[in-house]
This record gives C-alpha cells, sequence and structure tokens, in this order.
C-alpha cells in the first residue's frame, strides 16, 4: 500500500490559481516600469502605502470583526520589525531596482531568493548544506555574474546598478521569510500580514510623500488608473493572500518550483509589450543561475531542523 497523502481536494483549482498568479505576477514587471515613467517609483510608493494600509485594516476588520486586534506590545514591536524590512526595505529596493533595471533581468535577479534563505538558514543553524546545494549556490551565483556581464563590460552602469540592488532586496526578503514564520504560525497570515504592512509601510508612505505630492497624477487616464491598482491591489495584496492559500492547498515544496516559470513569462512580457531584446550571454546566464538555484532548493529534499 501506498502512504502517500491523497490530494487535496482542491488541488487542481489551486495548480490553476498559481499558474493565473505567475502570469499576473510576470506581467507585473513590464507593467510596474510602464507606471514608474508615468508617476516616479517614489510616487507608486506612495500610491501603494496608501492602498496597501487600507487593505490590511479591511482584512483584518472582515476577519476578526475589529479595525486593529489586540496583540502585546512586544508582538507588535516584532511585527513592526518584519514590516520594516519587508515593506520598507524589500519593497523600496525592488521599486528602484526594477526602475534600473529591466523587467527580465529583475525576475532573473529576484528568483535567487532561495539562495540567500538557505544562506541565511545555514548560518543560524537551521540548515545543513550539502555538496550538491553548495554546489547550486556556487553555479546560480555564477549565472548572475554571467548575467550582468553583458551589461557591466558594456558600461551600462545604471542597469547593472539596478540588478545589484535587486539582489540585496532578495536577501532581504529572504530574510523576511525565514523570520516571519514563526509569527505566523503563531497568529496566522491575516494578522501577521495586516500589521507587518500597516507598520512596515507608514515609513515608506512619509518618505515618499513628496513625490507622491510632485508626481502629474491628473495626467493618467481611466487605464493607467486600472494598471495602478491591479498592480497594488491584484498582484501585490490579493496575490500574495493567494499565493499563502496555494501552498496551504499544495504544500511549499510543490508550489515553489511554479515560481521557475515567471521569469520567462516576464521575459515574454517585456518582449511582446516593451520591445525588449535579450543577448546570448544574457539568456545563458538566465538558464544558469535558475538551475543552480533549483539544485540548490531541491537536491537532497531539504528538511528543516527546526528548533
Amino acid at each position: 500500500m501506498s502512504d502517500r497523502a491523497p490530494p487535496h481536494p482542491h488541488d487542481q483549482l489551486a495548480l490553476s490559481v498559481a499558474l493565473v498568479l505567475i502570469v499576473i505576477w510576470g506581467g507585473n514587471f513590464t507593467l510596474q516600469k510602464y507606471l514608474f515613467d508615468l508617476v516616479t517609483p517614489g510616487g507608486f510608493l506612495w500610491a501603494r502605502y496608501l492602498i496597501m494600509p487600507v487593505c490590511a485594516l479591511l482584512l483584518m476588520r472582515w476577519r476578526f470583526g475589529r479595525w486593529l486586534p489586540p496583540l502585546p506590545r512586544q508582538v507588535l514591536l516584532h511585527m513592526a520589525w518584519l514590516g520594516f524590512i519587508g515593506h520598507s526595505l524589500h519593497v523600496g529596493l525592488v521599486t528602484f531596482g526594477i526602475h534600473w533595471s529591466t523587467a527580465f533581468s529583475s525576475s532573473v535577479i529576484l528568483a535567487c531568493g532561495p539562495i540567500f534563505t538557505l544562506l541565511i538558514l545555514r548560518i543560524q543553524g537551521l540548515e545543513r548544506l550539502t555538496a550538491a546545494q553548495l554546489s547550486g549556490v556556487t553555479l546560480a551565483f555564477g549565472g548572475v555574474l554571467m548575467f550582468l556581464s553583458d551589461k557591466l563590460m558594456g558600461g551600462n552602469w545604471r542597469a547593472g546598478g539596478g540588478d545589484l540592488v535587486l539582489l540585496g532586496a532578495a536577501g532581504l526578503f529572504s530574510y523576511y521569510t525565514v523570520a516571519v514564520k514563526p509569527v505566523m504560525q503563531e497568529h496566522g497570515p491575516v494578522l501577521t500580514m495586516g500589521y507587518a504592512t500597516l507598520l512596515g509601510g507608514l515609513p515608506v508612505m512619509l518618505m515618499s510623500l513628496p513625490a507622491g505630492m510632485d508626481a502629474n497624477w491628473a495626467a493618467l487616464e481611466v487605464w493607467d488608473w486600472v494598471g495602478l491598482f491591479w498592480s497594488v491591489l491584484v498582484s501585490a495584496f490579493i496575490g500574495w493572500l493567494a499565493w499563502g492559500w496555494i501552498n496551504n492547498v499544495r504544500g511549499v515544496a510543490r508550489s515553489a518550483p511554479l515560481m521557475y516559470l515567471m521569469p520567462p513569462m516576464a521575459g515574454l512580457f517585456a518582449w511582446a509589450l516593451s520591445g525588449e531584446h535579450y543577448t546570448w550571454i544574457k539568456i545563458a546566464g538566465a538558464g544558469v543561475t535558475l538551475l543552480g538555484v533549483a539544485l540548490a532548493q531541491y537536491a537532497g529534499q531539504i528538511k528543516w531542523r527546526l528548533r
């Protein structure tokens, strides 16, 4: 008899939602670059963190019947720290990194997140890396260098610098992913996401206020507003809620490999909608990077030694 667990009754639905979500996220890189040209990255951040906290409040009100469910002060401070890492720093760096780089490059560099996650777990003593995983880490970073080589050798320092900023942002998000897991297990995803968004988004909204005031919002047409709300509400807020549900139904191990479909999807959107072109060295570097990430993440069927 097989001891394999039976599939979840919503397994096929979760897979379909995941594939749709990958398409949405892949297209969002090109959409954001378009929006940045209209309202600047700072203006976009200001709008995002006017909208996202309202969504977080509505979500907590719907789930718990209260706008601000009470939590101990120490827990709130910890959630504020997580929000600062995940929203103030990570989202801020991603926004400017995408603006300075290209849509396809951004998606490839951000796909390196699992590499940083493994390294953080290793440093914290929660994970032992096998030789195959170490080979994957080395291969992934070699792929990143290959991917960046045509920009740096061609003197395109802005785009190359944007990729390096995105690499730092991927590391911050990996730290957030590891640090937020026990908090979500104790307080649930709605409270954690709600308070992290509120407390982490406030500094971004305040810092981007001058850019938000200077942005030419009156010049936005109807479809520009639709694109803005789509990027913030559908791709960001609803998208991550949906991804949490997908992981709950299918499991992280079965869902995570789908993320490797995002860079090809982002590249396809960028080529079709913004005329982005790719050299063979860039395509090869992207392939090597994703191969290294996949090897590092899945070699030996990783098991966490959580304390």
